[in-house]
């Protein structure tokens, strides 16, 4: 839903109030167009906002919406390829998708001032849905995602039921979600005695034609701002660097203690460019709360007086990536001098150095290219040069960190 909303605010079927449902990808298996969260609506004259795979379901999804408009319920749908019928609705690209299919509730109204913020061109604030999907649904808006915690939250025990093991299992599942700005079912067990959100007594037992008690079930989205690349040295691989990491969505900064270096036209496309030394910068953005789990620092310097200290204090934080660009003499030399210094050895594990991925690179927009690759690759599930093969020389999905294990088949396995 999150990611309509730069549109919602203008697209006329919501701005005249028609009936609308929104169509969510909840589950994902093998190689799909679209990761989970991607959503579309549609309006009760048959209007679309958004997309859900390029053109393989629409139309089924559409048909599913204005059917749950006329009944009033959610219903879950699902979409794959079929081998026997070539004209079957599907994914031509063999994946799997479960799209949630609900007419909207008044819970979301909530977010008419998100979108005609985005409308006016105001940058997102963070933002974050729980939506249940199961039962009569509902929905709890999170303005403040990181700091959002689920046992203290009078809506999400309206939305889940105030038992503690509920709220606990709530908190464990969706809290990592809401900071990490990703999206996620998840699945509660219904409490030991509960029927329908009713505690009983520990020794009832339900007659035998009694339906079991279904699994309380959560969809989370969230948005976070985006996150920090940190490019420290004002050079020509710095300079070619900052634009591929803003193609990547992240607000990038670039960092050296040179004026003469830093203040150079080329650097103005950045979206900060400071001239401070490397490691005290750093300090200082950590000591204020601006650094997190998703930030990223690339060391271009090449400089021992900036890169050891710089280094010391990148590798003490809890960062997504550290690289630092070097031949192999001058990273034996810097991870030596590391040692010597105190750095644990196990901490030099995590520097990635010589900095990116074996490309075969040369100029500086080829070693860009190879520093973001290794980037997107050490957030995924594989791990190692080693791992990165091309695609013609891989089988199984294409998309392998958007699908989900279980529901893959023998010809279709992870990698």
């Amino acid at each position: 839903m999150l990611d309509l909303m730069p549109s919602l605010g203008s697209w006329r079927p919501a701005v005249s109030g028609q009936r609308c449902a929104v169509a969510t990808i909840v589950g994902t298996g093998g190689s799909v167009p679209r990761p989970l969260g991607t959503s579309m609506m549609v309006s009760e004259t048959g209007e679309i906002l958004g997309s859900l795979s390029g053109g393989c379901v629409e139309g089924a999804v559409v048909e599913a919406a204005l059917e749950a408009m006329r009944d009033g319920g959610p219903r879950l749908e699902s979409f794959g390829y079929s081998a026997e019928d070539a004209f079957e609705v599907g994914l031509t690209c063999g994946g799997e998708l479960e799209v949630h299919i609900q007419p909207l509730a008044d819970g979301l109204s909530s977010l008419a001032d998100e979108s005609t913020a985005a409308r006016n061109g105001q940058a997102p604030s963070p933002l974050a849905l729980i939506r249940r999907l199961d039962g009569a649904g509902g929905v709890v808006v999170v303005h403040d995602p990181v700091r959002f915690r689920a046992m203290e939250s009078t809506e999400l025990a309206k939305l889940v039921g105030d038992h503690p093991a509920t709220l606990f299992a709530a908190a464990a599942q969706v809290e990592p979600l809401l900071q990490g700005g990703r999206a996620g079912l998840v699945r509660l067990a219904p409490p030991e005695g509960c029927i329908d959100g009713w505690v009983t007594l520990d020794r009832w037992e339900a007659p035998r034609d009694e339906p079991e008690p279904q699994p309380i079930t959560l969809f989370v989205e969230s948005r976070l701002p985006a996150a920090r690349m940190l490019v420290f040295g004002a050079n020509d691989f710095g300079a070619a660097l900052l634009p591929a990491g803003q193609l990547l969505g992240y607000e990038v900064t670039l960092c050296d203690a040179r004026p003469a270096f830093a203040q150079q036209s080329r650097f103005a496309g950045a979206d900060q460019v400071i001239t401070e030394w490397p490691h005290r910068y750093l300090e200082n953005e950590a000591e204020a709360g601006r650094i997190d789990a998703r930030t990223v620092v690339c060391i271009l310097t090449h400089d021992p007086k900036f890169d050891l200290p710089l280094l010391e204090t990148a590798l003490s934080l809890n960062l997504a990536y550290v690289g630092a660009m070097g031949s192999r003499r001058s990273h034996r030399q810097r991870t030596d001098a590391l040692l010597e210094r105190g750095t644990p050895a196990g901490t030099l594990e995590r520097l990635h150095s010589p900095i990116g991925l074996e490309l075969g690179a040369v100029t500086p927009a080829e070693v860009a290219v190879s520093i973001t690759a290794e980037i997107v690759a050490s957030r995924g599930s594989l791990h190692g040069v080693g791992a990165f093969r091309s695609l013609k020389d891989t089988s199984g999905p294409i998309h392998a960190g958007t699908g989900t294990q279980d529901s893959l088949t023998e010809e279709d396995s992870w990698t």
